[in-house]
């Protein structure tokens, strides 16, 4: 296994470092599972630059580099739903998009197909870090103001969710056009399938 490839791999690990993190007290904890994070999505960027710059794209690259990264962000807004900051519904269409384009993937690999990220496709999934970065900032924030400085109020956190919100839905928008712009794309895919 190359290593970008290892670096794909890596980002699925550090899921799980951010998942345990991120739900421990504390604003220590809170300030590590964003270091993880931020790490975890700069492998993103890493496995894909060196595997164009050492000529080691790959097909299992192809496929695995995009699941790790709706691993990494699909795992990130559930631990958001469950702290009940952000509505459920926001979380299922995320959830959806990302299972039709891995199910229109797995479908091209049947007919020898590899269907990589496009720059719909990674757009939406820096607009996606982006709304996560901007949230585990909010918990540190709430951490340490509810636990160290005692400034923390509710007209504090009304503002922070419903920044929250807006920057959830900019996201939903970008995932919705992107899975779209997938589908409409590559319809010769499953337009085949339906004929066979």
């Amino acid at each position: 296994m190359n290593l970008p490839n290892k670096l794909t791999i890596s980002r699925i690990i550090l899921t799980f470092v951010f998942m345990l993190l991120l739900f421990s007290k504390g604003v220590l904890p809170k300030a590590l599972a964003l270091f993880i994070f931020l790490l975890a999505s700069f492998t993103d960027f890493l496995d894909g630059f060196l595997a164009k710059k050492r000529n080691e794209i790959t097909d299992f690259g192809k496929l695995m580099d995009p699941i790790a990264d709706k691993i990494l962000v699909v795992a990130a807004f559930l631990a958001f739903v469950e702290m009940k900051l952000i509505p459920a519904w926001m979380v299922v269409i995320i959830i959806f998009r990302e299972v039709a384009i891995t199910g229109l993937r797995v479908l091209a690999l049947t007919k020898d197909r590899v269907i990589p990220a496009d720059d719909g496709g990674k757009h939406k999934t820096v607009s996606q870090i982006f709304a996560v970065f901007a949230i585990l900032l909010f918990l540190i924030f709430r951490e340490a103001g509810m636990k160290v400085f005692q400034f923390w109020n509710g007209e504090i956190e009304a503002i922070y969710k419903n920044a929250i919100f807006i920057l959830m839905l900019v996201t939903i928008i970008l995932t919705l056009i992107s899975g779209a712009a997938y589908l409409v794309k590559n319809r010769q895919i499953y337009i085949n399938a339906k004929a066979d």
